[in-house]
């Protein structure tokens, strides 16, 4: 069976400071801000939300559908993930702007600066989610507003349960918007930073919150994940990588193997493992998709 996988295809332009930024700027001046940071390597990566959680679900054995919009430099993108034999039935091509851009700049203690040009996501909407008999679940993962507001109501009226993972377009929604997408998710996935926004704008705790789904996810970087079932929280550690390299695309690493164990029915807390482990793989390499697995998941 299929999940279909709504978000962002994008193109990468990944950096490292060979500093920290805290370093670099003065807390006391940030109305004047203006830094510069050297950064001596670059490099160019093919990524997107939905790109690295269909990369991460296709390793581990699944079949995912990415739901996308590229630009008229996004035919590379589309041979990759034929390459891939990942299935681009729901990648629709833009001629007229650009494929989504991130430019994402990151200091020795991991923390990033990222600017990001949505270019054809904006227009990720005019692409409508229907019933298919071998889609089996689905996730909303950051990408245009109109698109993450309609794909959840299409995803209901479609009958497909799907995770909520509104990741860095989180800041788009205000409250009742937020939660009308927990109402509607049957699972809702986030960082820390996404999981104190997402309580702050709905007035709910994270217990209150897991209560309205059959499940939530708190991903807490090197410290794990908490993961809350009907006001029960478990934690679930992480694993200790071979090396850490580059965090860009871990969380969507995390992402896939969720999506691969929901789709086999395993309880949450088994998927959070998975999610763990394949993150720890990720980090250890440069770039959201370029890691292989170093087992065969059970």
């Amino acid at each position: 069976m299929a999940a279909l996988i709504c978000g962002s295809l994008a193109f990468d332009t990944i950096m490292t400071f060979e500093g920290r930024f805290a370093d670099q700027i003065l807390p006391d001046q940030l109305h004047i801000l203006n830094v510069s940071f050297l950064v001596p390597t670059l490099r160019r990566d093919f990524g997107g939300c939905a790109g690295n959680i269909a990369y991460a679900l296709k390793l581990l054995g699944g079949e995912p559908l990415p739901m996308a919009a590229v630009g008229s430099d996004g035919g590379d993108y589309v041979a990759r993930l034929r390459q891939l034999d990942i299935a681009t039935d729901f990648v629709r091509l833009l001629p007229d702007t650009y494929t989504a851009q991130c430019y994402i700049t990151t200091d020795l203690a991991n923390n990033q600066i990222t600017a990001f040009h949505p270019g054809a996501m904006q227009q990720a909407h005019l692409t409508s989610i229907a019933p298919r008999g071998d889609i089996r679940l689905g996730i909303i993962s950051p990408d245009g507003r109109d698109a993450m507001l309609q794909h959840a109501a299409q995803f209901v009226a479609a009958g497909i349960p799907f995770v909520f993972d509104p990741g860095q377009g989180l800041p788009m929604f205000n409250g009742e918007e937020l939660m009308r997408f927990v109402e509607q998710a049957a699972w809702v996935t986030v960082n820390d930073y996404e999981g104190r926004m997402l309580c702050d704008r709905t007035g709910l705790t994270l217990d209150a919150l897991s209560r309205k789904v059959r499940g939530l996810v708190v991903t807490l970087g090197a410290e794990g994940c908490d993961v809350w079932v009907q006001g029960t929280r478990t934690h679930v550690p992480a694993l200790t990588p071979a090396q850490v390299v580059d965090p860009t695309g871990c969380g969507d690493a995390w992402r896939g193997a969720l999506l691969y164990g929901l789709e086999k029915g395993w309880p949450l807390e088994r998927c959070a493992q998975l999610g763990n482990r394949v993150g720890a793989l990720k980090i250890a390499q440069r770039g959201p998709q370029n890691y292989t697995l170093d087992f065969t998941p059970e």
